[in-house]
């Protein structure tokens, strides 16, 4: 039994064994350290150093950073009128103005003044254009006649709030009906060259307190210059 006990340290001999710490000491160690700096950033309220972030985390924060700003600038746009908005508004006031008065063609050639022809009076002015064009409204006010009406074929009469009437003829259709109120600005109809006409044009007359008018005056005074072309229609909004 002795020999036995004795003969037993003979199998270790020439081994060592080294001590290492256990397994759940250095992992409690490593835990505690992650968690410590988590604590501390979190308490700075910062964000990671770029210098300890990936290439691509920082792509990720910057285009984070640069969504959040686009959305507050959109929202902000929503919220600020546009300049469409102030347009349209600035051209309804325009089309609602008694004292606007515009051009009844946008592009044109002026063919005939008020005045005697052929031993008659002429009693408007002859405004050339295309076949089919849209002739406008030189002032706001009722239509008292839409069809045809002798000798000026298709014809619109416009009576303003002043009594002053605009007749419109040689028409080749009219866009308008009896009774409907109309704005400057606003299409009539379409030139053509019915009733007595020689060629494709749209006759423009005015009638003052029940007389014909030269038109060209007349609407001089006020801002439109048939034979220039120009108009000024924004003068009295702006004005008022």
């Amino acid at each position: 039994m002795r020999q036995r006990l004795s003969s037993e340290p003979d199998r270790y001999r020439g081994r060592r064994r080294v001590p290492t710490p256990p397994r759940s000491r250095y992992a409690a160690v490593v835990t505690t350290a992650f968690v410590g700096a988590g604590v501390v950033a979190l308490g700075a309220g910062a964000l990671p150093d770029a210098k300890a972030v990936s290439p691509s985390a920082l792509a990720d924060l910057e285009n984070a950073a640069a969504t959040s700003q686009d959305l507050s600038e959109r929202a902000a746009d929503a919220q600020r009128p546009s300049r469409d908005d102030d347009r349209g508004g600035l051209a309804s006031t325009l089309a609602a103005a008694p004292e606007v008065w515009r051009l009844p063609l946008d592009d044109y050639s002026f063919t005939s003044p008020y005045g005697m022809r052929w031993n008659k009076l002429h009693a408007g002015v002859d405004l050339a254009a295309p076949e089919g064009t849209p002739y406008k409204a030189v002032h706001a006010g009722t239509v008292i006649k839409a069809g045809w009406f002798g000798g000026y074929g298709y014809c619109v009469i416009v009576q303003h709030s002043d009594g002053t009437e605009a007749i419109y003829g040689n028409s080749s259709q009219v866009l308008v009906q009896e009774g409907q109120e109309v704005k400057a600005g606003e299409p009539l109809g379409l030139v053509g060259m019915t009733g007595h006409s020689y060629g494709v044009h749209l006759h423009l007359e005015l009638h003052v307190n029940g007389k014909p008018t030269d038109p060209i005056p007349y609407l001089r005074d006020r801002k439109v210059d048939l034979q220039l072309q120009v108009d000024d229609p924004y003068s009295d909004v702006a004005a008022s």
